[in-house]
């Protein structure tokens, strides 16, 4: 086992290693900084660890990896993203002979995430990613639907209001209630109400005969 010469050389190499590591995830190299990047992980862990810790240590923090890659690939809530964040800032923190050294690795691991960012510049982003951003509009015609969608069919049908509207409140259509708002209008209980428009979880109505 050999040992890194100043802690923050632990900085420097676990930023490298995360740099290009996230690099990979964010942008489509065909691997070569997922190489890079395990490579600089790898040494890092050699020069803190014995090589039995190593196994344990390195499995981590792939594990960690992986999470971040499903949760981009299958769920895009960001919960796996977390969780695999922490556990590898964890990982890498516990491996360090010291705290100094622990703290300027986690550092390094923080600031090569950010600093991963700039390839988006330079390189196409990698699709799963897409999702997360929400960079598509979810619509209808996109294939999308929406819960609010089934709000459509209530333009133009009548109902009464259930509490007054001042100007929000709640409406009575059909034996269902809802909550809507009037454009400007003060309307009391039990007033006769038309849908005017839908436009998401907004339902604007007007007092029928005005």
């Amino acid at each position: 086992m050999f040992a890194l010469d100043a802690s923050y050389l632990a900085l420097l190499i676990t930023g490298l290693g995360t740099l290009f590591l996230f690099g990979e995830l964010l942008v489509n190299m065909r691997g070569l900084f997922g190489i890079l990047g395990l490579a600089f992980i790898s040494f890092y862990f050699l020069s803190s660890v014995s090589p039995s810790m190593f196994v344990i240590m390195i499995t981590l923090y792939v594990v960690s990896l992986l999470l971040i890659l499903i949760d981009g690939k299958l769920l895009n809530d960001g919960t796996l993203t977390t969780i695999g964040a922490v556990t590898m800032l964890f990982t890498v923190g516990i491996a360090a002979e010291d705290w100094v050294t622990g703290l300027y690795g986690i550092s390094g691991v923080i600031f090569g995430a950010l600093g991963s960012f700039l390839f988006l510049k330079v390189f196409p982003r990698r699709k799963m990613w897409s999702k997360i951003a929400l960079r598509d509009q979810l619509t209808s015609e996109e294939g999308y639907n929406s819960m609010n969608e089934s709000y459509q069919h209530l333009v133009g049908k009548e109902g009464t209001t259930f509490t007054d509207l001042r100007p929000v409140g709640t409406i009575r259509i059909d034996g269902n209630e809802y909550s809507a708002i009037s454009n400007g209008q003060w309307i009391q209980k039990g007033e006769s109400i038309v849908v005017e428009s839908v436009d998401g979880t907004k339902i604007l109505v007007k007092k029928i005969g005005k």
